[in-house]
């Protein structure tokens, strides 16, 4: 259902969320807000990472801005080769065209965002 532009909504993180395939490993990501809600303009998933889990390899022709809400790991740039560490309550910035990957430290990472506006790509399976 498409949402009219004068429309306010409350979406909530439950099992009405659809899974994207994100993550390698036992967690789990899911869409809150995509264009299956009438976002046209912002994603936000939810990504919860097992220790040791990973996302997989993401690239996306537009940016993407991710919140470390609990936990710790690492965001790769495996272009590059290079790594930055995450702790709860960091901002992570992907410039367009960039590839990143999303792992776990030995807590868990628990991230919420996405790229802005959404990947058509990511939900070609809904």
């Amino acid at each position: 259902m498409a949402a009219s532009s004068n429309q306010t909504r409350v979406l909530t993180l439950d099992d009405s969320c659809p899974e994207i395939k994100l993550v390698d490993g036992d967690g789990r990501a899911v869409a809150l807000v995509w264009p299956g809600v009438g976002a046209t303009q912002r994603s936000m998933h939810h990504i919860a990472l097992h220790p040791g889990d990973h996302t997989v390899k993401l690239r996306h022709d537009q940016e993407a801005v991710y919140y470390v809400k609990a936990g710790a790991g690492v965001v790769l740039d495996p272009d590059a080769g290079s790594s930055d560490d995450l702790v709860e309550g960091s901002m992570v910035h992907i410039e367009p065209g960039t590839a990143y990957r999303f792992r776990a430290g030995i807590d868990g990472l628990e991230l919420l965002g996405g790229p802005c506006p959404p990947d058509p790509s990511l939900y070609a399976h809904l």
